[in-house]
């Protein structure tokens, strides 16, 4: 063999090495994300368990408030949907915009709770309803740490699969940006809900 023979046969090599650990990094990055979107998925069935409780232990005090009730069971189900939808699909990005639009919706319909709440000492003052609250509230910080935990998975994903070479890889074998997972989209949606019982 001549020694361009071995050159170019070495650089062969050193390209189908470098395309085996770049195809490699990517998956190993992408399964990262569904892993992340899994802890994400843990929290939220956990909070999708509180909700019905609180619905009940308010439904007592809020007899006349039905539509409110109504309005946070129905949001809890259509957010619950939506998140069985991603977690049998968690890279699939229709999935996971379906699941923050859901998920807004539940935001807004559980601040009209509490906003309502706030009229009735009674129900502030019930303990049981404090400690949903309560268990709620944790629950909501841990789906924000999940949520910041799987955005910086995404992020590192999209920032391999982009740059120069391995988006060449990236391209030729289907790997699509990932969207972030945001927890609200409008100014008036990031405004916070007061919450006290």
């Amino acid at each position: 063999m001549s020694p361009v023979s071995w050159i170019l046969l070495l650089a062969i090599l050193l390209i189908l090495f470098w395309a085996i650990g770049a195809f490699n990094r990517l998956t190993r990055l992408k399964n990262a994300i569904a892993n992340a979107f899994g802890q994400i998925d843990v929290q939220l069935k956990r909070r999708y368990d509180l909700i019905p409780n609180l619905v009940e232990v308010a439904r007592k005090y809020l007899a006349h408030e039905a539509q409110t009730l109504e309005a946070v069971i129905a949001a809890r189900n259509q957010a619950h949907t939506a998140e069985r939808s991603a977690a049998a699909s968690p890279l699939n990005a229709s999935a996971m915009g379906s699941l923050a639009g859901a998920e807004q919706a539940l935001g807004g319909a559980l601040g009209r709770l509490f906003a309502v709440a706030e009229g009735y000492p009674d129900l502030k003052a019930d303990q049981t309803m404090r400690e949903l609250s309560e268990e709620l509230a944790s629950t909501e910080n841990r789906v924000g740490f999940a949520r910041q935990a799987y955005n910086d998975h995404v992020l590192a994903f999209n920032d391999a699969a982009a740059q120069f070479p391995t988006v060449l890889l990236a391209r030729l074998f289907g790997f699509q940006p990932m969207p972030m997972l945001a927890s609200t989209t409008s100014e008036v949606e990031r405004q916070p809900v007061k919450v006290s019982f």
